[in-house]
């Protein structure tokens, strides 16, 4: 009996993979150029996207390529692992799956276009832990670059780019004619030891980075940029994940810069994954009408063991924010800041237990979330409208507040009072204007930051290399 024509043609392909790979591994061992990077691993096997017939014009569409491409280098995960390597050029693509043990390489001039043709964008089921698209009730479109049940996942670059062409999703969403929850650029779902480095990302449909129910990630070196008026373009959102560090980022957003979740509601509080253990470290944020790191709305899994320091923002609505509601049952504790520079900002320090936006009318008007052991410290504050809004919840205030060492300068045009306080309980120590009543002065008190180190910040790079 004869092969088949699709045999024969997947045996060639197997064989012509096998033989550019092949041809890699013989170059990285003879005198060829070597390119180094810093991975948490390095690939045995290394691939250019070019091998596999893409064409970088900006114009030509490459999703099957890069699918394709994954697909076969998924078959060295067993044998050192591969690297795909994306030379400087235009490369229009629709949303494309990741896998294990594999690097995604973006060199200096490489460009990821994502495609603006819906079709090239699958639809995917809402997030257990939310329970409903958040911004349409049916499923979610699948994100640019996407991967579920992972392990040892690496997107970085010479500062390649990521644009997600999204002035397309955001005119949808402002007319209120989508149909699906809009696509966010990465997202990487039930996984662990993922790396996110050294890469520049522009206008994502909708959120930027988007891990979730995941553990053991690195997000280093990124510049993000969306316009301000991109509603709802986070930065980065860890949700439902352990053993977080994000650090070295520079963010322009329309949204959050870092917002911290852990599902929504009912769903949330069901699935149960709280956020903990993240590390968040030397970022600039500019965000005009949202936080520079956000703890919630969706936070009802729980939010605990949060330390940010050396965080710069500017002309930035607020610090960091922490937005919950009646509903959404969970906790956020154990939040601890220091050395925040903010410049031009409407309110430093913003606390809501009204943030009312539910998926729908089922959620448990009993589940009232916990907030409390909230530590800020060593803040310089200038051109701000108010140093702190700052409700809770009635009858079950926010509690063990701490802010100490601040010095706030007012902007002098707002004849405005600095806080506003209700239902919150804690102290504040050398805070510069007075806090209110409810934060009473106390002297010589220093809020607590943890000087025992979190496993991820001890987690180093490698030095790695590819023959060019």
């Amino acid at each position: 009996m004869g092969l088949s024509l699709k045999f024969k043609t997947n045996v060639l392909s197997a064989i012509v993979i096998l033989g550019i790979l092949s041809l890699r591994v013989a170059e990285c061992s003879s005198h060829a150029e070597k390119l180094v990077y810093q991975a948490l691993n390095c690939r045995k096997h290394t691939a250019f996207l070019t091998d596999f017939g893409a064409v970088g014009d900006g114009k030509t569409l490459n999703t099957k390529v890069f699918n394709s491409a994954i697909r076969n280098l998924s078959g060295y995960a067993s044998d050192g692992g591969a690297q795909l390597i994306v030379p400087p050029g235009k490369w229009l693509t629709g949303s494309f799956n990741l896998t294990s043990h594999f690097t995604l390489f973006l060199e200096k001039g490489a460009v990821i276009l994502g495609t603006q043709d819906e079709s090239q964008w699958p639809p995917l089921p809402v997030l257990p832990s939310y329970g409903v698209g958040r911004e349409a009730p049916g499923g979610r479109l699948s994100a640019l670059i996407f991967g579920t049940n992972l392990t040892d996942v690496i997107i970085t670059g010479n500062n390649g780019t990521i644009d997600g062409q999204g002035s397309i999703w955001w005119d949808k969403f402002r007319a209120g004619k989508l149909k699906l929850t809009r696509p966010y650029m990465i997202e990487i779902m039930y996984s662990n030891q993922i790396q996110i480095s050294n890469l520049t990302l522009l206008n994502s449909p909708s959120w930027f980075v988007h891990p979730i129910y995941s553990s053991d990630i690195i997000i280093s070196g990124l510049t993000i940029l969306a316009p301000v008026d991109a509603k709802n373009t986070d930065g980065v959102d860890p949700d439902s994940c352990s053993n977080v560090r994000i650090e070295d980022c520079y963010i322009v957003s329309g949204d959050d810069c870092i917002a911290v979740k852990s599902g929504w509601d009912q769903y949330g509080i069901k699935v149960g994954m709280p956020t903990q253990h993240l590390f968040i470290r030397r970022i600039t944020c500019i965000s005009p009408y949202s936080a520079a790191i956000a703890l919630g709305s969706e936070m009802s899994g729980g939010i605990q063991d949060v330390r940010a320091e050396d965080i710069t923002a500017i002309n930035t609505e607020s610090a960091i924010r922490i937005k919950t509601a009646v509903g959404r049952g969970g906790y956020i504790r154990d939040i601890f800041a220091r050395r925040l520079t903010l410049k031009t900002m409407k309110y430093v320090f913003w606390m809501a237990g009204n943030y009312n936006q539910h998926p729908d009318s089922n959620y448990d008007p009993k589940a009232i979330p916990e907030i409390k052991g909230i530590n800020y410290r060593e803040v310089v504050a200038t051109n701000v409208t108010y140093a702190g809004k700052l409700a809770g919840i009635k009858s079950d205030p926010f509690t063990g507040i701490c802010f100490s060492d601040m010095n706030i300068t007012m902007n002098l045009k707002e004849d405005k009072l600095p806080w506003n306080c209700t239902d919150i309980d804690g102290v504040t120590s050398n805070v510069t204007p007075k806090s209110c009543a409810s934060l009473p002065q106390k002297k010589d008190v220093t809020c607590l930051f943890p000087y025992d180190k979190q496993p991820i910040e001890d987690v180093q790079t490698k030095t790695c290399s590819y023959a060019h």
